[in-house]
């Protein structure tokens, strides 16, 4: 984490920056991005810069579990990208909203291989790159939301405890 980004900042409002170059460090964004809602007009990809980008509304799972729940606008990018597929969002509206799962690396033939971003409902996201480099950054803005994201047993999706939804909020 950068200094610059914690100035001016109280004490669990920090802007978190993490950078991946290896699978451990992929698993490590991956927690920090659990439950993060995507919309689908929010992901790109840019070939002739081998690089995916995606903004997120990621839940803040660093705040205390008594403290109001939150989220925060994220972004994340991914480098040494040499072809994207995509299953279940073709036929999705740019405004349509997606609940990250996970995020994990298969590995191919040394370094190389494909990060698989894995949503609720089925869609997924499969990155074929040259390396693991990836860097994820808070951006800034943060909202209160109705409740944490629960799963029930055997479920991938996020849900808030109380029922209630923060799909709206950008």
């Amino acid at each position: 984490m950068d200094e610059n980004d914690m100035a001016g900042e109280a004490d669990g409002d920090r802007l978190l920056r993490l950078l991946a170059l290896d699978e451990n460090d992929l698993d490590v964004i991956s927690a920090h991005l659990q439950d993060a809602h995507v919309r689908r007009a929010d992901l790109h990809f840019l070939p002739h810069e081998h690089r995916f980008v995606l903004a997120l509304q990621r839940f803040d799972w660093e705040r205390p579990e008594d403290a109001p729940p939150r989220r925060r606008l994220a972004a994340l990018h991914f480098d040494q990208v040499r072809a994207v597929r995509h299953r279940n969002l073709e036929h999705t509206a740019p405004d349509s909203l997606f609940n990250l799962l996970a995020i994990h690396f298969i590995e191919g033939e040394k370094p190389s291989g494909a990060v698989v971003l894995e949503f609720s409902g089925g869609a997924a996201i499969r990155l074929d790159v040259e390396c693991i480099e990836a860097q994820m950054k808070d951006l800034g803005p943060m909202w209160e939301v109705a409740g944490r994201p629960a799963h029930t047993e055997g479920e991938g999706s996020g849900r808030e405890h109380d029922g209630g939804s923060d799909a709206g909020k950008t």
